[in-house]
């Protein structure tokens, strides 16, 4: 497949300029080489690379099997790479303890599975294996961020709707205070008030926090309203990498036609 790549402006995503020890200082994500091959040796992705820089969200768009699930899964370890390597600031992940990189790199599922218990038990969940008990307030407050009143305290995990569980699952992850949020379909069973309301809350966080974020979805709508960038992977490469506001300006044959039926 012939390889195209941005120009200009847009080339700081795919390289930053690096350090002595090939790393950017500006980039809190950096990709290199990955590459994933099925048990029928079928190419999932091939030779990805990309940087991710500090505090931007980053939507990734591609047609089903382009390997959107799997690039998100590599980056906090739930699928180890057997060829090329993910730096979290530098540092090959790798190299860092699975557990703490998961709470530096929170996951968001299309189909998030919820523990036995309370909602308020599965917020609590991640700091407690820190030996940090969030008080009540505090819950509220991570329910309120995911768009949840305080009636859900108190529900159990298995009552709820695949959205709501979404939700709980987002304030799950925050509780975890994340420096990089991956999200796959993360507003998929939502309605469109509740989707727009999570939307607010990402920005937000990217704002007020300074969160990484990086978000799978079939949604070129969605991708337009939040992303500062976005990536379009087909047959598990990168063929175009532009802003928001450029979709109109791919170049790539199977990007044009993928965005063409998804407009």
């Amino acid at each position: 497949m012939e390889n195209f790549q941005a120009d200009g402006e847009q080339r700081q995503y795919l390289l930053l300029e690096v350090n002595e020890n090939g790393h950017s200082p500006d980039s809190k994500i950096q990709v290199r080489d990955l590459s994933k091959v099925s048990d029928k040796d079928v190419s999932i992705l091939s030779k990805v690379n990309v940087d991710i820089p500090k505090g931007v969200i980053m939507g990734i768009i591609g047609p089903s099997g382009s390997g959107k699930s799997t690039f998100l899964r590599a980056l906090n370890r739930l699928w180890e790479p057997p060829s090329g390597s993910v730096f979290l600031d530098g540092i090959d992940i790798c190299n860092l303890d699975v557990l703490s990189l998961r709470r530096k790199v929170g996951m968001l599922f299309q189909l998030p599975a919820l523990f036995e218990g309370t909602v308020a038990d599965n917020v609590r969940y991640g700091p407690q294996l820190k030996g940090k008990k969030l008080t009540d307030n505090e819950v509220y407050k991570l329910l309120a961020l995911a768009d949840l009143d305080s009636s859900f305290f108190s529900k159990p995990g298995g009552e709820l709707s695949v959205g709501q569980a979404q939700r709980v699952a987002l304030a799950r992850t925050l509780a975890n205070e994340p420096e990089v949020l991956l999200l796959d379909e993360p507003t998929s069973a939502l309605d469109p008030i509740a989707t727009q309301n999570i939307e607010d809350v990402l920005v937000k966080l990217k704002k007020d926090r300074g969160i990484t974020i990086i978000i799978v979805s079939h949604s070129i709508k969605q991708i337009q309203r939040i992303a500062d960038v976005f990536c379009l992977l087909a047959n598990g490469e990168i063929v175009e990498i532009l802003k928001p506001s450029q979709l109109s300006e791919a170049k790539h044959p199977m990007a044009q036609r993928f965005l063409q039926l998804s407009s």
